[in-house]
């Protein structure tokens, strides 16, 4: 892989000495084992450890397909479904690949006894399949994670709504944590030139999730002077639904664990933060079987006391079970709940008489479309929208940087260097650069 990275670091290494650039067999990347899928059989989920599951390891190169395309690695990021891949919840990946490996020959490649994890990356196109024409091999880009066929024609208004839709490295194979990633082409954006490799690749998922859920028609259309209730504000994905909030003229309400965590979030210029190690919310019963609505009140009035008497036009969940009932409360009369995830339990529970009686909405988001995908990245390279990378890891501590992630001790999103050698490299615009450096640090919170 050394040619590869000296032709990348060159940076002005020609078109067709990429396309020549000789492709080893074999790379290497963070994988899951299928034969390990029982390891934490019988151990809580916050015990599981992804140090033990994930491995670094040599794997063989995957044949290119029409329409696919080899990207040389960079960087890559964690998000949670790397989490959920690791500790094998809330089922195992495994079967995910095998329900694709029967749709045709060539999904057959991505059914093996091993998992290539990762659904972020910022790299160089090498090596195009037949019938891509957009994009030529040297190019920098990242890419975004929806995986999609287009066969049916239930995609074809909204590509989320494919029959075939996957998450490319949680429901496919071949994934961006690793030297080497395997991409349909129409996966891949422009890499914004003002931003690191890591940088770069920090956003794809959790900002393309964010636009969707919370911007877009298809999510809680947000429109300026709404009051938006974000839990987990300083996160990887919620850091983005702070700064969407803030750039559409929102009023966001963020919620986060310490103080630490409200510092970042008042950095980036919100104004009404909630700590929750302050308030101390017992939403459930000490054995976790019923919800207190009292407490519901109180975050309720809480709110109410930072918005001068008014309550919640969208909620931002992605929590689950422990905010779920909290949060469909406290929304407004017509208001939107929106839900892309459930990190703290899939079954929520929430009293119905608030929803219905109310006029109120819950709208299910996942990951975003095409458009979608393309608007998200297009915001972070006019340095509109900024990244909001907190700590970098080496390739070879993907499972530590996990724990982290599982454990929820990070801040903002978790970068990994992939075949980039040092942080800060990558960097094509120093001039917007520069326009923007102030905003860039503060998103990191630093």
């Amino acid at each position: 892989m050394q040619h590869i990275l000296d032709a990348i670091m060159a940076g002005d290494t020609a078109a067709d000495d990429f396309a020549n650039l000789e492709i080893p067999d074999h790379y290497k990347a963070a994988t899951v084992h299928k034969d390990e899928v029982d390891m934490f059989e019988g151990v809580a989920s916050r015990d599981k450890d992804p140090r033990k599951s994930i491995h670094i390891e040599d794997v063989a190169l995957p044949e290119l397909g029409p329409g696919e395309a080899y990207v040389a690695v960079m960087a890559s990021a964690i998000n949670y479904n790397t989490v959920w891949t690791s500790i094998f919840e809330p089922v195992s990946t495994f079967g995910f690949l095998e329900r694709y490996g029967r749709l045709s020959p060539l999904t057959k490649r991505h059914d093996l006894p091993y998992h290539v994890v990762g659904s972020d990356l910022a790299g160089v196109v090498l090596k195009t399949g037949d019938g891509v024409t957009k994009w030529k091999p040297g190019q920098e880009v990242v890419a975004h994670c929806l995986s999609v066929e287009l066969e049916s024609p239930d995609g074809h208004d909204d590509t989320m709504m494919d029959t075939e839709q996957r998450i490319w490295g949680f429901e496919t194979n071949f994934g961006g944590l690793a030297h080497i990633a395997l991409v349909k082409a129409n996966q891949l954006l422009p890499k914004p030139d003002h931003l690191t490799w890591e940088e770069a690749a920090s956003p794809g998922l959790v900002n393309a999730t964010a636009y969707r859920q919370l911007v877009s028609k298809n999510g809680g259309n947000m429109k300026q002077g709404d009051n938006v209730l974000i839990w987990g504000a300083s996160g990887g994905l919620g850091g983005f639904a702070t700064q969407y909030a803030l750039n559409g003229g929102a009023n966001p309400i963020c919620v986060v664990s310490n103080e630490e965590k409200a510092k970042i979030v008042r950095s980036m210029g919100a104004e009404h933060v909630i700590n929750r190690s302050e308030e101390n919310w017992k939403f459930w019963n000490e054995d976790n079987t019923r919800q207190n609505p009292k407490e519901w009140q109180r975050l309720g009035k809480k709110i109410r006391e930072l918005t001068g008497g008014e309550d919640i036009d969208i909620v931002f969940e992605h929590p689950g079970r422990e905010t779920f009932g909290a949060s469909v409360y406290v929304t407004r009369k017509g208001g939107t709940i929106t839900t892309c995830a459930s990190t703290t339990g899939f079954m929520h529970e929430y009293d119905n008489r608030y929803l219905w009686m109310n006029l109120k909405r819950i709208v299910s988001s996942h990951f975003a479309n095409y458009r979608e995908a393309y608007e998200a990245n297009r915001l972070i390279a006019q340095g509109k929208i900024h990244p909001t990378l907190s700590r970098t890891y080496k390739l070879e501590d993907v499972g530590q940087a996990s724990l982290d992630v599982h454990h929820n001790l990070h801040q903002g999103k978790v970068g990994v260097l992939a075949l980039a050698p040092e942080e800060g490299l990558g960097v094509r615009d120093t001039e917007m650069r520069e326009k923007h450096l102030t905003e860039i640090n503060r998103f990191r919170g630093i």
